[in-house]
């Protein structure tokens, strides 16, 4: 099976901030079984998206950390990925509410439309 990458291009990164895009190619092996009829990316891998950009802007501050999704709440899918999609990703860090973990609030748009949207993603660092 083909590997699936989570963003194809950082096109901002800092501490507090990250901006990517994804394209979501039609030779995806997930579109032969999702569905064959009406091929649709999984929300759950544009959320995989949306967290290894949150874990490039956590690298961003702390590189030797291995940064991992703790928790995902708040979300809402509000429209289908299909294939030839590019998805714009953003994500903002919100708090640091203890050391070692970050709160992140997410958007993912294809043609200015959003697709998805995450209030809550947190992650932690790995010991």
């Amino acid at each position: 099976m083909r590997q699936l990458d989570a963003i194809d291009v950082v096109v901002d990164l800092t501490a507090v901030r990250g901006v990517g895009l994804r394209n979501v190619p039609s030779t995806l092996d997930v579109f032969d079984s999702h569905f064959p009829r009406f091929p649709v990316l999984p929300g759950v891998l544009v959320l995989a998206s949306l967290v290894e950009l949150a874990r490039q802007v956590c690298a961003a501050e702390d590189p030797g950390g291995h940064w991992t999704l703790r928790r995902a709440r708040r979300l809402q899918y509000r429209r289908f990925v299909r294939p030839g999609d590019q998805l714009e990703l953003i994500v903002d860090l919100r708090e640091r509410p203890a050391p070692g973990s970050a709160v992140f609030t997410g958007e993912v748009r294809v043609d200015g439309a959003l697709v998805t949207r995450a209030r809550e993603l947190l992650l932690a660092r790995a010991a």
